[in-house]
């Protein structure tokens, strides 16, 4: 396993400290179509001893989500295939919410210490959506944050309509990867409901994964186990991912406590998930791909930061992690 971080900014300060904190991977956001971009952003990790392993986030393919896209949208990413292989990078993260990435009603929800964390209540859906977030420095006790899009009458979608757009990403795309020996995972839905906003969603099941990886089946058609989204949908986390086991090629590792519709992230150490148990479970698995923490809590003197994104959080996180990596890589050894 290979201890991952996204770093919002990918500053110099925060680059720096995931180095000293044992980082090796590095999760990029998606620069777009240059491929001097992506080659800048790779020698500016690999700068500080880390390298450079996933792009994440913002990719060009919501029109293919809803089953509307002219073709530009497959050229992206295939280009993008190309320019990962060109780079280095293996592993790709996306998502197939339509419309939405991932949302919450509150983002500031006290848990341990004060330290703020986000929380997601269906029933408070519309009137977060209503607000407008707030300026800097203010604070609200509803907010929503998701890249929510105007919904129309074309927009509504059915989960049978997802699965065939989805059906037909995968045959359009998995080859290309394949090619470039780029790893695509799917990441679940967040929050994993049947439907949000007038639109349906797919990703929100043990099941509906087992029939993702066998529409397309390849190894470059993987899952990325957001622990945070399974543990809300129910699971019981180290049994799924022996169950998902080898379709597993990257990881997000957090908690939340409550139910798919009405849930709170906690700490890393401090949910309801055996994340020692979890730990075993991916090495019992054969799993050697990159790990981040994510949506970590807002801790004192970060209330001006990106909730679920600021750094000391994730520096705590790092040192659990890597504390659990260590103890059950020992564990192993003398079984």
């Amino acid at each position: 396993m290979r201890l991952a971080t996204v770093l919002t900014p990918m500053s110099d300060e925060n680059l720096t400290l995931a180095a000293q904190c044992g980082v090796t991977d590095v999760v990029g956001r998606y620069p777009g179509q240059s491929l001097d971009d992506l080659f800048e952003m790779r020698d500016r990790v690999e700068s500080f001893g880390m390298k450079l392993a996933t792009v994440e986030g913002y990719l060009p393919i919501e029109n293919l989500k809803l089953g509307r896209d002219d073709g530009a949208e497959l050229a992206q990413m295939r280009r993008l295939f190309d320019n990962m292989r060109q780079v280095g990078v293996k592993i790709l993260c996306y998502n197939f919410m339509a419309g939405t990435d991932w949302v919450r009603t509150r983002l500031d929800v006290r848990d341990r210490g004060g330290a703020k964390v986000t929380a997601f209540r269906l029933a408070e859906v519309q009137q977060a959506l209503s607000l407008n977030r707030p300026a800097q420095n203010e604070t609200s006790t509803t907010q929503a944050t998701c890249t929510q899009t105007p919904l129309t009458a074309t927009d509504v979608i059915t989960a049978e309509a997802l699965w065939r757009n989805l059906e037909h990403f995968l045959r359009e795309l998995v080859p290309a990867a394949e090619d470039a020996g780029v790893t695509l995972c799917m990441h679940p839905d967040d929050p994993p409901l049947q439907e949000l906003l007038g639109r349906a969603r797919i990703m929100n099941s043990v099941e509906n994964f087992e029939r993702l990886v066998q529409l397309v089946p390849s190894p470059s058609n993987a899952i990325c186990f957001c622990q945070g989204t399974f543990a809300a949908m129910g699971c019981d986390i180290p049994a799924t991912i022996r169950r998902l086991g080898p379709h597993i090629q990257y990881v997000h590792f957090r908690d939340v406590r409550g139910t798919r519709d009405d849930f709170v992230e906690t700490f890393h150490d401090n949910g309801p998930t055996d994340m020692a148990a979890a730990m075993r479970a991916y090495r019992d698995i054969g799993f050697t791909g990159p790990m981040r923490p994510d949506h970590v809590p807002q801790l004192y003197g970060e209330d001006d930061g990106e909730p679920g994104y600021t750094m000391l959080g994730r520096l705590f996180a790092y040192g659990y992690m890597r504390g659990l990596m260590h103890a059950t890589e020992t564990e192993a050894v003398f079984k």
